[in-house]
Parts: structure tokens; sequence; C-alpha cells
């Protein structure tokens, strides 16, 4: 069916804009004196040509900074009492991500046609997680839509800067092992070849780590091509790989064992589970939904996996403390704290100051990890430089002091 955009004027004279589906204009004009709008101007919009390379890579989804400023701008929305529909055609009209801007649309066309705004946003679960949906759909339940969207927007900026720390905590030891993995396809496959042409050209006998060396830098030479293919092939592989149930939870484990940052990685990841937890539990998410929209909440299967199994013990009659315990991934302070949560009443103000214990660690751990890295990585680089002294210096010292000895 086509798409038509709209230009008109409601009620009150103010100028509204949006779009809708129908098979004429004369239909979309029906639509919209039926709302009591008054049509300016309707257009169909061009037929698109099929979603673009980006959008088939999934490059415009939505970035955490959009979906703060949109939950901050529905804030001020439902705060101020302006009419859902024209607060959202604003703001597609404002919104700088496609994306973001078709879904706001969609939400409107949903909400015209008498859909609840909750149920609107959990049409698109690639721009609003559960822990979203949840969150709007208690604060429509207990008619305080304008703080459910506050307490999201304080929790995603939190989140937000959880993830950027974990970023940050992983950029630095990423970046060094590329710089060492190009440099070494670069010595394999340009400069060693020149000294194997000065050794042959000598036809001297050579040390063993040297022929090594020049056998691995001929292999470069010859096939670089099928190792950039099956590079590329691995990596292919590997995202496919991850994105099947068991390849995603043994990735996601394996993410948490990795030596110093793995630690990191952990301790961040509970400091989400921990925030979205203490928000449910602060706007009256029941605990045993609270669990499930805090396990799809912080984005690592495995520690989801054992949400999910705190959710089983719930149910059974156990305490959070104690199914918490059972997970092994806190550490005992967090589980006394949580245990002294559910004897005072306070869990919510326990597990955000639990929040905000792993926020810390998590801080003071990337502005250090440069000094936990940095060694490791420098006995690498030693490593590397010994093993190509070893086999190519070692034998021009040798040839050149088998020159002067010849003299």
């Amino acid at each position: 069916m086509p798409r038509f955009e709209y230009t008109a004027r409601d009620r009150s004279g103010s100028r509204v804009t949006g779009a809708v589906e129908a098979g004429s204009v004369d239909a979309v004009a029906g639509q919209l004196f039926d709302q009591g709008i008054t049509p300016i101007d309707i257009q169909q919009r061009a037929r698109s040509q099929g979603p673009s390379l980006r959008r088939r890579l999934g490059m415009d989804k939505p970035s955490g900074d959009d979906i703060v400023m949109f939950s901050r701008q529905m804030y001020t929305l439902t705060r101020s009492g302006v009419p859902l529909i024209r607060g959202l055609s604003h703001l597609a009209e404002s919104t700088r991500n496609p994306v973001l801007s078709e879904t706001i649309r969609a939400v409107m066309m949903d909400l015209e046609s008498g859909r609840e705004l909750s149920g609107s946003l959990a049409r698109h679960p690639r721009v609003f997680s559960p822990l979203y949906v949840a969150m709007v759909r208690v604060g429509e339940e207990s008619g305080r839509l304008e703080e459910a969207f506050e307490r999201l927007t304080r929790y995603l900026e939190r989140e937000r800067d959880t993830v950027r720390q974990i970023k940050q905590a992983t950029r630095y030891p990423t970046i060094v092992l590329v710089a060492i993995a190009l440099a070494i396809f670069i010595l394999m496959t340009y400069v060693i070849p020149v000294f194997a042409g000065v050794f042959e050209r000598l036809d001297a006998e050579l040390p063993l780590m040297t022929r090594i060396l020049i056998g691995v830098s001929n292999f470069f030479a010859a096939y670089w091509w099928a190792i950039l293919l099956a590079a590329g092939g691995a990596w292919y592989g590997l995202r496919q790989w991850r994105q099947t149930e068991n390849g995603a939870l043994r990735w996601d484990r394996g993410k948490l064992k990795m030596p110093i940052v793995g630690d990191i990685l952990l301790r961040g990841t509970l400091a989400r589970f921990a925030r979205a937890f203490s928000m449910s539990q602060r706007s009256g998410v029941p605990i045993l939904q609270a669990m499930n929209v805090t396990a799809a909440a912080v984005d690592n299967v495995w520690i989801s996996r054992k949400v999910l199994g705190m959710r089983e013990g719930i149910e059974h009659g156990e305490s959070l403390s104690r199914t918490a315990q059972r997970t092994e991934v806190f550490t005992p302070l967090v589980i006394q704290m949580i245990g002294v949560g559910e004897e005072s009443g306070r869990l919510d103000e326990m597990v955000d100051e639990v929040a905000d214990f792993y926020e810390r660690e998590v801080d003071y751990d990337v502005q250090n990890l440069g000094s936990l890295v940095e060694p490791i990585l420098t006995i690498g680089v030693a490593i590397l430089v010994f093993l190509l002294a070893l086999g190519i210096f070692l034998p021009m010292w040798d040839l050149g002091s088998a020159a002067l000895g010849g003299r």
C-alpha cells in the first residue's frame, strides 16, 4: 500500500506532520478529518529502492546516545503535557538517525490505531530493549510515564558510561596486538625476503632459526592472498558462530576469563545487572519480571543464564541473596549487601550500592590498565625482537666475522 506524507493543522491551529499508509490521497484526507486534523499538503512518498548497504549490515542502528536523547525528550514531552502523537511527530523530524526516525513514525501509526505506547515500542526490539519496554509499561499503568522516562534516561546514561569504560579497557591491548600482528606480516612478506636473498647469494650455512624464518617468510610471500582470505573467512565464521546459542554462550563466557581484562568485563557486566535490577525495583516491576528484563539487559549470554537461574530459585521461595551466592559470580561483600537489603526492605537501595561498588572498581581498574598490560606487551615485543635478531642479524654477524677472519 502506498505511503503518504502530510502537513496539516490540528484543532488548536498548530502545524503537524506525519506519514500514513492508504490507498489514495482522498483516503488520507478522510483519515485526517476523522481525527480532527485539517490537511494542508499530502504527497506520496517515493518508492524505496530497498534498504541501503549500511541498513543491511545493521550500521544504521540507533546508538546509545540516540536512545538517551530520545528518552530525555520523551521525559520533557510527557512532563509538559504535550499530546504524545504531536510530540512524536516533532521528534521524528528532528531525529538524525533514519532508523530511529522511521521507528518513531511507526510508533505514531500504532498510537493512532489505538495501541498503547509500550506495546508500540515492543514491536521494535532492535531499537527498544525489553527493559525499556517494561519501564514504559509500568509508567503507563501507574500514571507516572514522565517518571519512567526520567529513570530510563538516568539508567541509560550510566549504562553508556559503563560501556565506554569497558571499551576503553579493551582498546589499548587490542590496538597493540593488532599493531604487532601487522608488523609481523610486513616483516615476513617484505623485509625478510631481502635478507634471504643476501644469504642465498653468499651460499652460507644458516642457523635453524634463520631457516625457519625464511621458510615462514617464503610462505607469507607466496600465499599472502590465501592468508588474508583465511583470516576473512575465520572472522566471518566466528561472527556466524557467535550468533548461535551455543556460540554466544561460549564466547561471552570466554571473554570473562581473559587475563586482566576479563575481570574488568565481568564487574562491568554485573554493574549493569545491578543498576537495571535496582531501577526495576524502584519502578514497581514485580521481581520475577524484573529478573527477566534484567537478564536481557546485561548483554552477556552467560551472565544472562546466571540471572535466569536466580529467577528459578526465587520462584521456589529462595531469597535473592542465596540465589546470588549460588551463581558464584558475586563477591561475598555484594551478597551480604543484598541480604541486608532484603532484611531491611531497602533492596533497591542496596542493589544500587552494589552497582556503585562495581562501577568504582571498574573505573579504577581502567585507569590502571595501562600499568598492568604494559609489562606483558613489552615482554612480548622483546621476545619478538629477540627472535628476529637471532634469526637475521646473528648470521650476518657470523658472515661478517668470517669475512674479517679471512682477510
